[in-house]
C-alpha cells in the first residue's frame, strides 16, 4: 500500500506504508498496526515534527563510503534517503505557513 503526502507547499510525495511508518513515529506521530487512512501535520505542528525526523536522521547516520566503493545493485536505502522528500517537504510547508496532509494512495 502506498501513502500520498500533500502540501501546497511541495509537490506530493509517496512513499510505501512500510516506509513512511517509521518517518511519522519519529515525527511524532503515533503510528500503530493499522495505518490511518488519513492524516495531518498541522503547520503549528511542523517545528516538532521536523526536530524529531532530523533526530532519528542523526542518529541512524552511518559514515557513507566512497561512491566508487559502493555495489550500487545491492545498496540499502538509508533513512536519510527515505526520509529526504518528507524533510523538505516539511521545511517548504514551514515557509509557506501551510499544511501537510496524507492519504492512502488509491490506484
Amino acid at each position: 500500500m502506498l501513502i500520498k503526502f500533500h502540501s501546497k507547499a511541495a509537490a506530493d510525495v509517496m512513499m510505501r506504508v512500510d516506509d513512511a511508518a517509521p518517518l511519522l513515529r519519529a515525527a511524532g506521530k503515533a503510528i500503530g498496526g493499522d495505518f490511518p487512512v488519513l492524516g495531518v501535520f498541522t503547520h503549528d505542528q511542523l517545528p516538532a515534527a521536523i526536530a524529531g525526523l532530523e533526530a532519528a536522521v542523526h542518529a541512524s547516520a552511518t559514515p557513507m563510503p566512497d561512491d566508487d566503493e559502493i555495489d550500487h545493485r545491492h545498496a540499502k536505502v538509508t533513512l536519510r534517503q527515505r526520509a529526504f522528500p518528507l524533510l523538505d517537504m516539511m521545511h517548504k510547508a514551514l515557509d509557506a505557513n501551510t499544511d501537510i496532509f496524507w492519504e492512502r494512495a488509491h490506484g
